[in-house]
């Protein structure tokens, strides 16, 4: 009878966190689309970029990175003149068709590996946070990365202001016509190389996700525990924030790779080859080009998520109490 119980509990805490990642992955896609598109924009190749100015000591050799805000200013001005408003939310149908249930299996994977992990290791340490967020990157980067593929080349089509852009279905049609089942998997190997990241973020984000709701500061001037599904919130958007920034400093040159693997018709053929090719022509800013809109894009998405997430988990469990 107690095993029945058990093994009904783990199912429903499953179930919970698969619904609560899927609902927060949607939402924060909605409200960050536009920011992803000037990310991936300005992570291509495509983009032409001045030479940065002399004071700046570890500039590329040929062009180089400028991920400051007034390039990402001018990438959107382009975009709204010539493309249309539309086209700041290209992608967001594949990323709609692929962000809930990612974003549902990354969180079942993170949190069946953390109850896994606790009873090996000493509960809720970096450990436990670095393989956990391991491997569940690992799983969902393995499943999703076709969807991904269809979301980049969407984003990153040019189109005459007006026209009409391929749909989703079309896009995939074309992969296929391309490069066969190979060619959705583009990418996959710089994938893998940013489970690292998720990772530092992910430990990160414990830490001080309880430090923030925890003791002293959990508690009010009378010793009383002021804690609130409202606060929460906050603290936790706070902590994802704080997690996001430090870890894409780290891990952000992946991003780049996996966006020129997924570029149409480039001279980018595998990893190896890529990271060569932007080191010889480009140098050491060549793996951080697009980085402020990267941040720009990727921390209030990470606040957004993760928040809801940890909210809806919250919510639910209450109520189930």
């Amino acid at each position: 009878m107690a095993s029945g119980s058990v093994s009904s509990q783990k199912q429903h805490s499953t179930l919970l966190h698969l619904f609560a990642g899927g609902v927060a992955g949607t939402f924060g896609a909605i409200c960050t689309c536009p920011l992803e598109v000037l990310k991936t924009r300005l992570q291509s190749s495509r983009l032409a970029i001045p030479d940065p100015p002399a004071w700046w000591w570890f500039r590329a050799r040929k062009i180089t990175s400028t991920s400051r805000l007034p390039e990402v200013l001018k990438v959107l001005k382009s975009i709204l003149e010539k493309e249309g408003t539309k086209t700041l939310f290209r992608g967001l149908g594949p990323n709609l068709i692929g962000v809930a249930p990612s974003r549902a299996v990354y969180f079942a994977c993170y949190s069946k590996a953390k109850d896994l992990l606790n009873d090996i290791f000493v509960p809720n340490t970096y450990t436990v946070h670095f393989i956990s967020a391991g491997s569940a990157g690992f799983i969902t980067n393995t499943l999703m990365n076709p969807v991904w593929m269809i979301k980049s080349r969407m984003q990153l089509g040019l189109q005459v202001k007006g026209s009409k852009g391929i749909n989703t279905v079309q896009c995939a049609r074309y992969i296929y016509q391309e490069n066969g089942i190979s060619g959705f998997y583009r990418g996959l190997t710089a994938s893998y190389f940013g489970i690292f990241e998720t990772m530092i973020c992910f430990a990160i984000y414990e830490r001080v996700k309880k430090w923030l709701t925890e003791p002293p500061l959990a508690l009010s001037a009378n010793g009383t525990n002021r804690s609130s599904p409202t606060r929460n919130f906050f603290s936790y958007m706070a902590a994802a924030a704080i997690a996001r920034v430090l870890a894409s400093f780290v891990g952000y040159p992946h991003e780049v790779l996996r966006t020129r693997l997924r570029e149409e018709g480039t001279k980018y053929r595998t990893f190896s080859q890529t990271v060569h090719l932007i080191a010889q022509e480009e140098g050491f800013l060549g793996f951080y080009r697009g980085l402020c809109a990267q941040l720009i894009w990727q921390v209030p998405n990470t606040g957004i998520v993760l928040s809801t997430y940890e909210l809806i988990v919250f919510l639910m469990k209450d109520f189930k109490d």
